[in-house]
Order: C-alpha cells, then sequence, then structure tokens
C-alpha cells in the first residue's frame, strides 16, 4: 500500500501537471480555472484528479459564490482524496475545507479540519496547510497563534523555492502586523511579497497584495495613497470578474477616516444586499456589518448604528471570533451613548471592552477607554472618569495621526475635569495641530474640508474654555482656528493626468447630451444620467488620490492685525456658536466685543421661511409677501445680531457666518440693507483677500453661457459700455469682423424691458430655456470670442480703511485697460473659459448655475460645451481677482466637516480670487441685468463689489421684485 501511494504522489507530481496546475490558476485566472474543472468532471476522471477539480470549484465558490456549494465540493474532495490514499492531497483539502467552515461561522468544525490536515501532511504540504490555518486564526482575530503559525510555514516554503506561497504567507504576516499596530513590520513584508508577485502570472493574488498595500497606506495615515491602492485593487478585480467584499471592508475604513461616512455606509449595505444574493461567506457578512455600524455611527445614525451592530454582535459571537465581537461591541456602546442612554452599566461595558482591546494588542483601545471616560464624566464619576482617561491620554504621544487626535481629546477632558482652562487650550491645541498636520497630507479640497470633523470636539471644548476664562479674543482666536480651514492655503493642483482630462471632457459631453435630452423631450434619458454618475464617481476617485504638497502655512490667526486692518470705521462681525447659542464678536476700533444673540436652531429655520419667501419674490404676483420676508429678515437680525446690531457703528460692516448659516441673505437685516456688507467664510479668509495683490494689466472676461431666459443681456451692454468705437475680432477663433450685440441693434436681448415701467419676461431665475427670438440676446455667428480695446484712464487710489495703504483695487474706470475678451456662443467652451479666466483681473459671468448638494465640487456654471465645475476651478493657476456671478445658486455651500464649505465661491477664494459677487437663491432673470449694469457702474467709478453692490441694490426700482433680487446677491472676499 505504501508504494502504490508513492507511485501515486510521483505521479501526481511528474505526470499531471497539468491538473495540479488548475489549483493556481483559481487566483490567477478564476473563470478559466472554474471552466477547466468542470470540463476535467465531465470526463470521468480518476479519484485524485476529480479531487483536485472538486477542490479548485470549491475554492472558487467559497471566494465568489455560494458557501453552501463550496462545503459540498469540498467535502467530495476530502472523500475523493481518501478513496486515492492520498494523504497529502487529502491535508490540502482538509485546509481549504476548514477555511470554508469558519467563514461559514462553523468555527469548531473548522478548526478541527485543520487539526486531521495538519496530522495528515508532511513537509511541503504542511507549510502550506499551517499558512492557511495561520489564515483563519487572523479571521478569527487570533493573531499571536496567526503569527505562530505562518512563520513556521514561510521557514518551510522558502526552503521548497515555493514563490507563490511564501509570497502569499508573507502578506498574511504583514496583514497581520496592521492589525497589531506593527506598521513597519507590515511595510517589510509587503515589500518583500511584491517583490515575489512581480515574478509570477498570479494576478487575483497580484490585486490583493495592492490591496493590502492600500491597507498599509491607510494605517500610516496615507489616506490618498489608500484610496489610490484601492482603486487599483478594484480594477484588477474588475478584469478578473471577482467579488470584492474585503475590498469594500477596506475601502470603507479609508472612507470614514476622510470625512465620508455616509458614503462608507452606503457602500457597506450594498456589499451586503450582494453577498446575501449569493449566499456569500458568513465571516464577511459579520465584517460588513461592523464596518456600516460604525459608519452609520460616524454619520449621526445611531439607530441604524445600533441596528447593525447588534446583528454584528451576534455573528461573531457564534463565529467565535472574539476579536471583531470585541469591537462590533465598542461600536453598540458608542451607538448607545449617541441615543442619550448614558449610565453606570455603560461605563462598566466601556471599561471591559476596552481592557479586551489592550490585551489583544488593538488599535481602538485607547478609543474605548476615552468612551468610557467620556461616560463617566457626563454623570459626574470624576474619579473613574480620570482613570479610564489616564489610559487614553497615553497614546498622544504615538500612533496614526486619528490615535493621537483620541489622546489629546483624552487630555483636554481631564483639564477640563480638573478646572484647568489652561490645560484645556493647550490640550486642543496640540490635537488640532497633530491634525492639520494630517489634513495637509491630503491634496483634495474636499478631504481636508470633510477631515475636520475629527477635530469638533477639540475645537468646541476650547471656544468654551475661552469663554470662561480668557475674554471676547481669545474666544475669537479659537473661533478662527477651526473655521473655514480649507481656504487657509490653495488645494493641490490636479495632476496633468490624460486619463482625468479625458475623463473630465467626456463627463461634459455627456452631461450636456442629458440637459439637451431633457431640455427637448421633457425627460431624463437613464443611459446618459448613468454614464454621467459614472464619469463623475472617476473624476471624483482620481482627485481625491491627490496628496498635499505643503505641511501647512504656519499663518496663524492675528487679533491684532485683523483690528489694525479694520481701522476705526469697518466692523468685523464673527458669529460663534457655543451649545446652540450664537455668540456675536464685534471687531473694530481696536477692540473685540462679546454679544450674546439667540438660538442657532431657530435661526436655521428662520433662514429656511426667508429663502422661500425669495423664491416666491422672483416671480411677478407675489407682491403681498414683501412684508413677510421683511418682517422674517428683522427676526433674523434679532437672532444672530442681538443686542450687538446697535453697535455696528455707521462704516463697512464684514460678516463672518458659521457654515450652518450661509444661506442667510444678510442684506436683508435692517441694520445691514444700507451698508456697505461683505461676506466672508473666516475672518483669516477676509484678511488675506484684503491683502492680496492684483493682477497686472486689469484684463477683463466676459461670459455668457447658452441657455438663458434674457440671454445673459447685461453681458453685450456691458461690452458695449467698455468698449470703443473700433473692434478687433479674435484671432484664436478666427473671426472676420466680431461686432458685440447690443439693445440697441435689436440682439441686446430685453434691457430695456428690465427697468422700471418695461415689461418682464417670466420669472425663471436663470433656469428657463430660451425662447428664440430676436431679443433673447442669442449671438450670432461672428459675436464669439472677441476682444474689445478699452480706453485709458488713470488709476484712483482707495482710501486705507485701516492704518497703512490698502492695496489698489483695479476697477473698469481704472489704469490703463487690456482688450476686454468677450465669450459667447460656441466661444463659450470650457477650455477657453478656463484660459481666458485664468490671471484676469475682472471675470463676469452670466451663465445657468447648478448647485450640487449631493457632491458640492460638481456645482456647475453651463457653457456651450457643457458644465465648468469646481474641479476646473481647481486647474487654474489664479483665477480672477475679482468675479461677478450673475446667476442663482453661486452662492450656495454644502456645510461638511466641523465649520467648512464646499461650493463654487469657496473653491475661488483660496485660488487668488479677493472678491466675488454670488447669488444664494432663485432671482428674476430680468431684475438681475439692471442690478448687474448698475453694479458694473460701480466698479467703473472706483468703486469695491461690496460698495458697488450696496449702490446697485439703491438704484433698483422699489418693486417686490427687483428688492428680493438685490438682497438675494452677496459680495464675498475683500475686493
Amino acid at each position: 500500500m505504501a508504494r502504490l501511494r508513492s507511485t501515486t504522489i510521483r505521479g501526481v507530481t511528474a505526470g499531471n501537471n497539468s491538473v495540479l496546475q488548475l489549483l493556481p490558476m483559481v487566483f490567477a485566472a478564476p473563470g478559466e480555472a472554474l471552466a477547466r474543472a468542470e470540463e476535467l468532471l465531465g470526463a470521468d476522471p480518476s479519484p485524485l484528479h476529480a479531487s483536485i477539480a472538486h477542490q479548485v470549484i470549491g475554492i472558487w465558490q467559497r471566494d465568489f459564490g455560494d458557501t453552501r456549494r463550496a462545503l459540498a465540493h469540498l467535502r467530495r474532495a476530502r472523500d475523493l482524496a481518501a478513496r486515492a490514499e492520498s494523504a497529502e492531497r487529502e491535508a490540502d483539502v482538509l485546509a481549504t475545507l476548514g477555511v470554508a467552515l469558519v467563514h461559514c461561522g462553523r468555527t469548531r468544525e473548522g478548526l478541527a479540519a485543520f487539526e486531521r490536515g495538519v496530522a495528515r501532511g508532511t513537509g511541503h504540504t504542511r507549510a502550506r496547510v499551517l499558512y492557511r490555518r495561520a489564515y483563519v486564526w487572523w479571521v478569527l482575530g487570533r493573531h499571536g497563534e496567526a503569527l505562530e503559525d505562518v512563520r513556521r510555514a514561510i521557514q518551510v516554503l522558502r526552503q521548497a523555492d515555493d514563490v507563490i506561497w511564501t509570497a502569499r504567507a508573507l502578506t498574511l504576516r504583514a496583514t497581520v502586523h496592521l492589525a497589531l499596530g506593527a506598521v513597519e513590520r507590515a511595510d517589510a513584508d509587503f515589500t518583500a511579497a511584491e517583490a515575489l508577485w512581480d515574478t509570477t502570472g498570479q494576478e487575483h493574488d497580484k490585486a490583493d497584495a495592492v490591496e493590502s498595500r492600500g491597507l498599509a497606506a491607510f494605517r500610516s495615515g496615507d489616506v490618498p495613497a489608500a484610496l489610490r491602492l484601492l482603486d487599483e485593487a478594484e480594477e484588477r478585480y474588475g478584469k478578473l470578474g471577482t467579488p470584492t467584499f474585503m475590498l469594500t471592508i477596506r475601502r470603507c475604513e479609508v472612507l470614514m477616516a476622510a470625512g465620508l461616512a455616509p458614503e462608507a455606509l452606503t457602500e457597506a449595505d450594498g456589499a451586503i444586499a450582494a453577498l446575501d444574493g449569493i449566499g456569500g461567506q458568513s465571516t464577511r457578512k459579520a465584517e460588513l456589518l461592523l464596518v456600516a455600524a460604525r459608519a452609520a455611527r460616524l454619520a449621526g445614525d445611531p439607530q441604524t448604528a445600533l441596528a447593525r451592530a447588534a446583528v454584528a454582535v451576534r455573528l461573531f459571537a457564534g463565529q467565535r471570533r472574539t476579536w471583531y465581537e470585541t469591537h462590533a461591541r465598542l461600536v453598540l456602546i458608542e451607538a448607545r451613548v449617541a441615543t442619550g442612554r448614558e449610565s453606570g452599566r455603560l461605563v462598566a461595558d466601556a471599561a471591559a471592552v476596552a481592557e479586551r482591546l489592550a490585551a489583544f494588542g488593538a488599535p481602538a483601545a485607547p478609543e474605548a477607554s476615552l468612551l468610557a471616560g467620556r461616560i463617566a464624566l457626563g454623570l459626574g464619576w470624576t474619579a473613574d472618569a480620570e482613570r479610564h482617561l489616564a489610559v487614553a491620554a497615553r497614546s498622544r504621544h504615538g500612533g496614526p495621526p486619528l490615535a493621537r487626535m483620541t489622546g489629546w481629546a483624552a487630555q483636554a477632558l481631564r483639564a477640563r475635569a480638573a478646572g484647568s482652562a489652561r490645560g484645556v487650550l493647550e490640550a486642543c491645541r496640540r490635537g488640532l495641530d497633530v491634525l492639520d498636520d494630517h489634513r495637509m497630507t491630503l491634496g483634495a479640497s474636499e478631504l481636508r474640508a470633510r477631515a475636520t470633523a475629527q477635530g469638533a470636539e477639540l475645537a468646541a471644548m476650547a471656544q468654551r474654555a475661552s469663554l470662561v476664562s480668557g475674554g471676547p479674543r481669545r474666544l475669537l482666536v479659537w473661533s478662527e482656528r477651526w473655521r473655514a480651514t480649507v481656504l487657509s492655503t490653495p488645494p493641490t493642483r490636479p495632476p496633468a493626468d490624460p486619463a482625468l482630462l479625458s475623463g473630465m471632457t467626456a463627463f461634459r459631453e455627456i452631461a450636456a447630451r442629458a440637459e439637451a435630452a431633457r431640455t427637448d423631450g421633457g425627460r431624463p434619458v437613464p443611459a446618459l444620467e448613468r454614464e454621467q454618475r459614472r464619469l463623475e464617481r472617476e473624476i471624483r476617485s482620481r482627485t481625491l488620490h491627490m496628496r498635499g504638497e505643503a505641511p501647512g502655512d504656519g499663518d496663524r490667526f492675528d487679533v491684532g492685525r485683523l483690528l489694525r486692518r479694520l481701522g476705526d470705521d469697518v466692523r468685523l462681525v464673527e458669529l460663534a456658536v457655543l451649545d446652540g447659542r450664537v455668540h456675536v464678536l464685534l471687531c473694530g476700533q481696536g477692540r473685540v466685543r462679546r454679544f450674546e444673540a439667540g438660538l442657532l436652531a431657530e435661526a436655521e429655520r428662520e433662514a429656511e421661511h426667508v429663502q422661500a419667501g425669495l423664491r416666491r419674490l422672483a416671480h411677478p404676483g407675489a407682491e403681498a409677501r414683501l412684508p413677510l420676508v421683511e418682517a422674517a429678515g428683522a427676526r433674523l437680525q434679532e437672532l444672530l445680531l442681538g443686542p450687538a446690531a446697535e453697535h455696528l457703528g455707521s462704516g463697512p460692516v464684514v460678516v463672518v457666518p458659521p457654515g450652518r448659516l450661509h444661506r442667510v441673505p444678510w442684506a436683508l437685516l435692517p441694520a445691514l440693507r444700507e451698508r456697505v456688507l461683505s461676506v466672508s467664510p473666516s475672518a483669516s479668509s477676509w484678511l488675506r483677500a484684503r491683502e492680496t495683490t492684483p493682477p497686472p494689466g486689469g484684463r477683463q472676461v466676459l461670459v455668457r453661457g447658452p441657455g438663458l431666459a434674457s440671454g445673459g443681456a447685461e453681458v453685450p451692454e456691458l461690452a458695449d459700455r467698455y468698449g470703443s468705437a473700433s473692434r478687433t475680432p479674435d484671432a484664436e477663433e478666427g473671426a472676420e469682423e466680431a461686432r458685440v450685440p447690443s439693445p440697441r441693434d435689436g440682439r441686446g436681448g430685453p434691457t430695456a424691458s428690465a427697468g422700471p415701467g418695461g415689461g418682464r419676461p417670466p420669472a425663471d431665475g436663470r433656469h428657463a430655456v430660451p425662447t428664440p427670438s430676436a431679443a433673447d440676446g442669442a449671438p450670432g455667428p461672428r459675436t464669439a470670442g472677441h476682444r474689445l480695446p478699452r480706453d485709458h484712464r488713470a488709476v484712483p487710489s482707495l482710501s486705507s480703511t485701516g492704518q497703512g495703504r490698502e492695496p489698489v483695487r483695479p476697477s473698469l474706470g481704472a489704469r490703463r485697460r487690456e482688450e476686454a475678451t468677450v465669450l459667447e456662443g460656441d466661444a463659450a467652451r470650457v477650455p477657453r473659459v478656463l484660459r481666458e479666466l485664468d490671471g484676469a483681473a475682472l471675470a463676469h459671468i452670466a451663465a445657468h448655475g447648478t448647485f450640487r448638494a449631493d457632491s458640492p465640487l460638481f456645482s456647475s456654471l453651463r457653457m456651450a460645451d457643457g458644465p465648468l465645475i469646481v474641479h476646473d476651478f481647481e486647474r487654474l493657476d489664479r483665477s480672477p481677482y475679482r468675479i461677478i456671478l450673475s446667476c442663482c445658486d453661486t452662492a450656495r455651500f454644502a456645510s461638511v466637516g466641523a465649520d467648512e464649505l464646499l461650493g463654487l465661491v469657496t473653491a475661488l477664494l483660496p485660488l487668488g480670487t479677493a472678491g466675488v459677487v454670488a447669488c444664494s437663491a432663485p432671482v428674476n432673470d430680468a431684475a438681475v441685468v439692471p442690478l448687474m449694469l448698475a453694479l458694473h457702474k460701480g466698479l467703473d467709478a472706483g468703486l469695491s463689489l461690496a460698495e458697488a453692490l450696496r449702490d446697485a441694490r439703491a438704484a433698483l426700482p422699489d418693486d417686490a421684485v427687483h428688492q428680493a433680487t438685490g438682497w438675494a446677491f452677496s459680495a464675498f472676499g475683500a475686493a
């Protein structure tokens, strides 16, 4: 019998290599391996060959299909190996079966199969069995046993010169090191495994290696690299046609760290549904439920977090996966606390979870200690709180950025419990510095903005401590410390990536076709919209891969510098929100004063009522609502300014609201209605805008996009006003004798009818499709892309509003002016528009504005070839010094992170734009025209944007439509 077994083994290793090659093929070409195995079974193979075929099908079903089918095939493979009397074959199949049983939640049976496999196998085969048992130990969270088994396996596999299995074992050992927080050891093993994979054709294993490198990048704090590597792994898996459930788990972890918890929840829930649909692994389902629970908690949905975490705890317990069960219990406790269920029992539960996690060596242990301390503090158990917080605070000195943040948060809570305001502020400063460094490694402005959510608690604690002990100046400093930080430095320029550029071009084309289809037929085209969403995901994915280029600008906010710039006339009003109440910090005349106003929640509700009123007033016939809107403005003033409204002086006012109040039409407030008024996301942003130097030459660009009801009628009149008798066509566009349409030649739009006593077109908020006519401002074939020589006048210097001279502000009547560029019709295409906008002194853009609440960086202006999106603006070397956006929704933002805003205006401010005029509500298209003409008249006289907008509002007719239009526009910045 021994001689027969020996002969069989030699036959397998020598004469049956083609059959044996099916096993490595499962992870090189899974689909082909499955087809060949099924073909082999149809040829009445020997028990030995049939065992291999069933094992191949079992592996495929286990990892990519139905686990019940996997078990059936693997049991058949085991029985056939026994019939063939091949102990080595039986040992190998038992190891595969053990993995499948554990993934099905039958942990005891799986470990028993491994015991038999280790006993049956010898030498090289036993090493492969040990590797797979090490993998199971990792799945079960038993990392010590995993490291021991994989160490024993690697020694033998290297001696046998088994490249594939050695690379697998090194990758597994690196993954276990990552689970224990040993990032450097993991990097060494990943590097060694990658060198081995490069010598093989194991495409699925290679994709897994890229995925693992993404996990390593994430654990080391490099979120952009993690996203890039995980996306690359997804592409590799996609080519193989294999599911990616483990990849989804890892990607969701990275998304949560990047502040994208809602997206992580959506992906996790989608993967759970897909896994259930194929009867996939129970272990993976439990892990996905845990990820979904964490994502729901971070997304502010504690009830969903409770539901997902409870199921995950039950599944992990049944699978005997104590390491994972403990992590799920941590999320369960966090969700209960979020629903207001603080109790002594939860303190004990959190402390027990912290002890178990520490025993496992899990990086999440400080998080659990922090949670126990926080609950204890809420109950007034100061001694217990100090004990738990002291443990959590140890993590502040090392590890990834978010772990150190946990430590500094614990230290700040300890100081607060001890009554040390100084200690609170120091811990908050150190913690936010850590997060600053992490934030600046992110190149995408979206990730920078969302990452600030991690520092919201520290910023709030510091503000409370400042309010109690530091006075208004210190409160102002801490209000600025974590407000609109995304504007502190320019975003990283998108790479010259051909795939990204072609993707953006394709996106514009598809978006334009989808818009045309909706316009022509009134119905969306699902195929176009699906392709548009796919391209959006691709563009966004590639931009999220960008790394930050600078460690930070080091420019800390200086109250003295602000007060010097404000001087005696200008007042800056910064609104800070503490515990739901608005505090007004009034800066000016060399001091900062604090006033207490109303509740933020009430102000938000009132602001929504005002927005609804403005939408109604954009349509003629709603005049009766004007007193209601004005009354709402008075209530908003009381809630937002309170007694500070009586101390604004008579000069200009700068309002710095929190992100949640970005839609307030500030010019509607009675105390601000007649003032020179500007809005800024932060005082630091206003200072930078104030000190921004205008570009030389005073170049100006006028753009009008398609589809406006008035045809953007102010543009031809402005072009006519700024030009002279002779006009030169733009040679680049090949025009012959370009001529700007004006109201006088019958092609200038309804400018005359927009004033007092004239008829008005429908109030469609610059969103309606124009009715083709001679009066709709539609350009003729030769009116596009021309330049107009301007007159030459001296520059009037604006007087300083503070101590020292202000930068000279360019105006339409200022300095020797270069040619004005007019882009309309086919010339108003995104590449040309961006080229002309880059470095311009003034840009006026009349185009449809679309705000995307679901994806704010895809908010857009409609050009001839499709949408001009925020990602396009970020490619500019320098955005125009002044920009006027005469269309609705351009001043709308998404409030994200701690106190950040994402949208068109906030994308422009870090890129060199010092002033923007934009609109936060739908407006009457005809009423916009006289407002814009009056605004430019003020600029021509040398006024700032805020001054010119104030005068333009005053020059409008006093009917409801024009008044509402004036209130809807705001001046941002300081130009």
